[in-house]
């Protein structure tokens, strides 16, 4: 089995795309749907060859690629390999990346007991359960839900609120645009990991990286 690269890692391997929730993801721009399609065909047999398929949507001239290895839940040099592949054709084709464009969302639901509201939320989904506190679609279409767990009741306080996880390098933006837009920030202790912000009402969404993530080595 081949083994889970860090965030960083994977991020320093494949510096074109980005790392949202291990995943490697690349987006990038067409002159046409023609262009679109014939990449969208060199990376299908590009896979092949390596025997390693990534996600691939295509969306007249903008095609989203994503890498990831499901044996080990994340990026491994399986996908660096194939990335660097699929690289070499982007160089080729003229296209462009469009990093500040990715954006993955998650439903994080607060519950004092997890096990109980799980199931629910699964069936009333059509999503499975990956985990004890997280369930997924099926064909990762739809944002994943994920639970966290509560000490006590806050009723004060809203108990859904949304992870929007984006490139570590669009982030700080992302951050400005949802402020000006009469946002605030509630907190920025866990930052580069994520941010906390609400809109005018308290409603709540954090934009989260995958920086600040990995173990830090010891000394």
């Amino acid at each position: 089995m081949a083994g889970k690269l860090s965030r960083q890692a994977a991020s320093e391997a494949l510096p074109a795309w980005r790392h949202l929730l291990q995943r490697m993801h690349l987006t990038v721009r067409a002159p046409d749907f023609v262009t679109a399609l014939d990449f969208v065909g060199r990376v299908g047999r590009l896979a092949e060859e390596q025997g390693h398929h990534p996600d691939v949507d295509l969306r007249y001239d903008v095609v989203h690629v994503v890498l990831s290895s499901h044996d080990v839940g994340g990026v491994t040099e399986r996908d660096v390999t194939l990335g660097r592949a699929i690289d070499a054709v982007v160089a080729e084709l003229g296209l462009v990346s469009e990093p500040s464009s990715l954006t993955q969302v998650e439903i994080a639901i607060d519950a004092l007991d997890i096990d109980a509201v799980q199931p629910f939320w699964a069936a009333v989904l059509g999503y499975e359960a990956v985990a004890r506190n997280d369930v997924q679609d099926r064909l990762q279409l739809g944002p994943a839900v994920w639970f966290q767990q509560m000490d006590e009741p806050r009723p004060q306080r809203n108990r859904i609120h949304l992870d929007v996880t984006v490139a570590h390098d669009e982030a700080l933006a992302r951050i400005d645009r949802a402020l000006a837009a009469g946002g605030h920030l509630v907190s920025d202790a866990e930052a580069p990991a994520f941010w906390i912000l609400a809109d005018a009402e308290g409603n709540e969404a954090c934009v989260c990286t995958w920086q600040g993530r990995d173990p830090q080595p010891h000394d």
